[in-house]
């Protein structure tokens, strides 16, 4: 069996644990079948635990090493500082589409959760709570619960410490890139039962609610990918034409193999070293590229921390019969922006999604609803976080007049920036060398 399923390629296992689901989930529900219902819910309960428990040490970790690799551009602290303004107004952009796609369409409505399903505290929380609610009374508590925004806080002043301390940190540095890639690693043999956990989440919607949740879950996905399209096709031009005075035309000849990667392996950490080369290969100094490409990977997240978290909560408060007024749509947006450090790994879609709701007080079961359908909408998010990671680089550089508009102008010779990777172990995250195997 182990062999037959590594010559099924990862996508085709997640789409047949979604169908099996499905079928499971309606035999469950036309023929009154208690205990595969309760199977099925186990399933899926066991899997979300599986990834609840990595987030913790992943969100630390990556955060903290992320912050710590800026001292490798202390003499460039203008293009860092251009590099963040960017990526912010570029997720408050992408943040700004999920919302307005969300209220337009509606992607939830028409179905209503039982009082049953709701939490005791079902809408609470404001500016004043998010932001006092940042800065952790007790550490311990904060990575127990957890709290995804005080970990952040935590990783954030870790890193700076370190900054500070200077070489006598570098121990606690490297230890926790160690702790980071194996935390990784141990995530993906927990990602490589998301079959099974898909078939559990799928198969216990469908027995319990029907065909009246796969309706909405089909517009919500619909509305992810058109969102995801304005984010890519519609605002990255426009930005590259007016602000960067670049030919967007260019910019995707240059970028679609990064893009490409980013859609089939679902990882932009995997896509790394590819978006790294092509970035180069536009005409972006390979001593900025090599730190605004890296810092983008686990930070720069238009798709899985802008689009996404602001349709889904609109899903999950109209699901829920949750009011939400415009405070509550500035504080997604406020989240979406500081709260892009929060996505790591394969898993930033899911702890952005966590954060997200958790602040403006929505019921965390939505994220069960939504990580059924997540592997389909996650290929799109991908490539939206990939193209964003390149454009932000090229539009820095432009901007700083240290853009090889040559290099740019004439893109040439990319088609090996896919296959380079893939055949260079030490180029590619050992926690995606699979996933680029399958892809």
């Amino acid at each position: 069996m182990p062999a037959l399923l590594k010559r099924i390629p990862f996508w085709s296992q997640i789409l047949g644990g979604l169908v099996l689901g499905v079928v499971l989930g309606l035999i469950a529900r036309d023929a009154d079948v208690n205990w595969l219902t309760q199977t099925l819910t186990q399933i899926g309960t066991i899997f979300v635990q599986l990834l609840k428990l990595a987030v913790p040490p992943l969100v630390f970790t990556a955060v903290l090493v992320s912050v710590a690799n800026l001292r490798n551009v202390t003499n460039a602290a203008r293009l860092a500082l251009r590099t963040l303004m960017w990526f912010c107004i570029t997720s408050l952009i992408a943040v700004t589409i999920g919302l307005l796609l969300g209220l337009v369409t509606k992607p939830g409505d028409g179905v209503h959760l039982t009082a049953a399903a709701l939490p005791d505290e079902l809408h609470k929380g404001s500016w004043i709570d998010f932001l006092t609610g940042i800065v952790p009374t007790n550490i311990v508590e904060a990575f127990s619960t957890p709290n995804v925004l005080q970990i952040v806080f935590l990783a954030v002043v870790t890193g700076a410490a370190c900054l500070a301390v200077g070489p006598k940190a570098e121990p606690l540095i490297d230890f926790s890139r160690v702790v980071l890639e194996v935390v990784q690693k141990a995530l993906w043999w927990v990602i490589r039962l998301a079959p099974l956990g898909t078939l559990g989440l799928i198969g216990k919607s469908v027995a319990t609610y029907g065909w009246d949740l796969l309706k909405p879950l089909a517009t919500f996905t619909v509305d992810v990918y058109v969102g995801c399209a304005l984010v890519m096709f519609a605002v990255y031009p426009l930005l590259l034409a007016l602000v960067g005075k670049v030919n967007p035309v260019n910019y995707f000849k240059g970028a679609w193999p990064a893009i490409q990667l980013g859609f089939v392996s679902r990882s932009s950490v995997g896509t790394m070293p590819v978006t790294q080369r092509v970035t180069q290969r536009l005409g972006v100094p390979r001593d900025y590229a090599s730190f605004a490409v890296p810092f983008g990977a686990t930070t720069k997240m238009d798709g899985c921390a802008a689009v996404y978290p602001a349709l889904a909560a609109i899903f999950v408060a109209e699901v829920y019969h949750v009011h939400l007024g415009i405070g509550d749509y500035l504080l997604i947006a406020f989240v979406s922006v500081i709260g892009s450090a929060a996505t790591a790994g394969l898993t930033g879609a899911i702890v952005m999604l966590t954060l997200t709701l958790s602040t403006v007080g929505l019921p965390l079961e939505g994220v069960g609803l939504l990580l059924a359908i997540d592997p389909i909408l996650d290929m799109m998010r991908t490539a939206t976080n990939v193209a964003g990671q390149v454009l932000t680089p090229v539009l820095v550089a432009s901007r700083e007049k240290i853009l090889d508009l040559d290099a740019f102008n004439n893109p040439r010779d990319l088609e090996d920036a896919v296959a380079e990777p893939a055949t260079s172990a030490a180029d590619v995250p050992a926690e995606d060398s699979r996933v680029l195997a399958d892809a």
